[in-house]
C-alpha cells in the first residue's frame, strides 16, 4: 500500500471546505458539492421512488441481480448527506457484490430529531419485506452515523418480530453518541475529517431530549443479540476507531458473528476513496466478499430447511369388475 496515496489523501481531507459542526444549512450545501463533483460512472442508473413511505434513491450497475438488495444508511452525523449523495459509494458497492443499492432517504436532525431515522429505515426494511423481498436476500451497509444506524435499525427489526437480513456491513459506524470512546482525543490530532466538537453539537440536535445511552441512538448500549453477521470497517486514523472496536465487542460479547477489520493510517470512511487509495479497493472487495458468502450461505440454509415436495407416485389404478 502507498504512503504516498495516504498522504495526498489526509492533506485532501485537511483543506476541505466542511465543517461537520457548522451551520448545518450550509454544511449540506457543502457536503451535497463534494458529493456531486465527480459524476457518477455512465453505466450507473439512479432512480427515486419510496419504500415503506420513505423517499429512496434506487442505484443499479449492470449485471446485477435484481432479487438481490443492499440497504444503504448514508452517513452525515445525523444531519447532512441524502441517498443521491450516498449514490456513488453505494454503486461501487452495488458493483462489487452484483446487486442493486437502495439508499434510504431518511430524515435529518435538527428538523426530526431521533427516533425520526431509525423510523424511517425501519420502514423501508419493513417495505422490502412487504414487497415479499426475502430476508435472506437482503444485505444492510451503513457509513458513520449511517453505520451506526445501521445497528439500531436490525435492532428495532428484531424487537418488532421482523426477520433479520442475511449481513451487515459498517463503514466507520458512529455508534457511541455520548463521544466518550478513548480515540475521540487520543486520534484527533490524526483525524483529517471529524472533530469531537462537531460529533457533540451533531449529537444534540439529533438527540433532542434524548439520553444519549439511549441504545437505539448508540447502539454500543444496546443487546445486540440476534443480530445477523456483521462485518465492521475502520481506519487506524479516526476519532470514531474506538466505536468500531467497541461495536465488534459488544456484537461478540452477544453471540453476533461479528467481523472487524482496521485498516492503518487511514480516515474515516476511507472506502469512499477507492479511486485514489489501495485499501480502500481492498476493502471494498473484502465487503463485497463478506456479504455474497452470507447470501449464499443463507440461500442455502433455506433452502436445506424447506420441507421435502417429493411428489408420491399414485397408487396404481383398481379395475372394478
Amino acid at each position: 500500500m502507498s504512503g504516498q496515496q495516504r498522504r495526498a489523501l489526509d492533506e485532501m481531507l485537511r483543506h476541505a471546505p466542511l465543517d461537520v459542526g457548522g451551520d448545518v444549512t450550509q454544511a449540506r450545501a457543502v457536503f451535497h458539492e463534494m458529493m456531486t463533483s465527480i459524476p457518477l460512472p455512465a453505466d450507473v442508473t439512479t432512480a427515486p421512488g419510496h419504500l415503506g413511505g420513505v423517499p429512496v434513491v434506487t442505484v443499479d450497475t449492470p449485471g446485477s441481480d435484481p432479487s438481490r438488495v443492499l440497504l444503504y444508511l448514508h452517513g452525515g452525523a445525523y444531519a447532512i448527506g441524502s441517498a443521491a449523495d450516498a449514490a456513488g459509494l453505494a454503486a461501487d458497492v452495488s458493483r462489487r457484490c452484483g446487486a442493486r443499492a437502495i439508499c434510504v432517504d431518511y430524515r435529518l436532525a435538527p428538523e426530526h430529531p431521533f427516533p425520526a431515522a431509525v423510523d424511517d429505515a425501519l420502514a423501508a426494511y419493513r417495505g422490502l419485506l412487504d414487497q415479499n423481498v426475502p430476508a435472506e436476500q437482503i444485505a444492510f451497509v451503513g457509513e458513520s452515523a449511517g453505520g451506526g444506524l445501521t445497528a439500531a435499525t436490525l435492532v428495532a427489526a428484531r424487537d418488532a418480530g421482523l426477520p433479520q437480513p442475511a449481513s451487515a456491513t459498517v463503514f466507520s459506524p458512529w455508534a457511541d453518541l455520548t463521544v466518550s470512546g478513548t480515540s475521540a482525543t487520543g486520534k484527533a490530532r490524526l483525524d483529517p475529517a471529524l472533530t469531537p466538537e462537531a460529533l457533540h453539537t451533531r449529537a444534540h440536535d439529533y438527540l433532542g431530549p434524548t439520553t444519549a445511552t439511549e441504545p437505539l441512538a448508540s447502539p454500543i448500549f444496546a443487546d445486540l443479540t440476534g443480530l445477523p453477521p456483521l462485518l465492521i470497517q475502520a481506519g487506524s486514523h479516526e476519532i470514531l476507531l474506538d466505536d468500531a472496536l467497541r461495536l465488534a465487542a459488544r456484537a461478540a460479547d452477544h453471540d453476533v458473528p461479528v467481523q472487524l477489520q482496521v485498516w492503518p493510517q487511514v480516515p474515516h470512511v476511507f472506502q469512499a476513496f477507492a479511486t485514489l487509495l489501495d485499501e480502500a479497493d481492498e476493502a471494498l472487495d473484502s465487503a463485497a466478499a463478506f456479504t455474497r458468502t452470507h447470501w449464499a450461505r443463507a440461500a442455502k440454509a433455506t433452502e436445506d430447511s424447506a420441507p421435502d415436495v417429493t411428489p408420491v407416485a399414485a397408487p396404481d389404478a383398481v379395475l372394478q369388475p
